[in-house]
């Protein structure tokens, strides 16, 4: 008899968008965050916005900073500062390897997406690199090149 296969169900809260258009990602990584219970049930809602947040490494901890996180708008007085700093719980082999490429090489790293994987809130990071201005040029080129195309096909086909 087989074992069952459990697939593992996540649902987007929040994509930082503008993460791609200013940064080339390179790598990705999972982790989780710290957050208290008025605040999960914010990011349930949907109510995230990454507006130029970034994540620091300070004594050995990941931080995110900048994230804003709406308060319940049921909670009392457990609602906490919106915009303050949250720990994010990465192993500290992962933030270690992750510090000498942002401290060495000149990378950044920047948060991805928000989601939510079996009912746990998981925030997806980037090691990214900063695009110049004609680096963003060039990618809006070819945005709107493969758009062009996309609609020539589906009016000819």
């Amino acid at each position: 008899m087989k074992a069952a296969v459990t697939e593992k169900k996540e649902k987007n809260v929040a994509v930082n968008r503008r993460a791609r258009h200013d940064y080339f990602l390179e790598e990705y990584l999972e982790c989780g965050i710290a957050l208290t219970g008025t605040e999960i049930k914010s990011v349930r809602d949907g109510r995230v916005q990454f507006n130029d947040s970034y994540i620091s490494i300070y004594k050995g901890e990941a931080w995110i900073k900048g994230m804003h996180i709406s308060p319940y708008k049921f909670g009392s007085i457990f609602n906490v500062d919106p915009d303050r700093d949250r720990k994010l719980l990465i192993h500290k082999y992962e933030i270690s390897k992750y510090f000498d490429k942002v401290r060495l090489k000149g990378y950044t790293l920047v948060p991805t997406r928000m989601y939510l994987k079996d009912g746990r809130a998981k925030l997806e990071i980037a090691l990214a690199r900063g695009k110049d201005l004609y680096d963003k040029r060039e990618t809006e080129k070819l945005r709107d090149a493969s758009r062009e195309m996309q609609k020539a096909l589906k009016f000819r086909g």
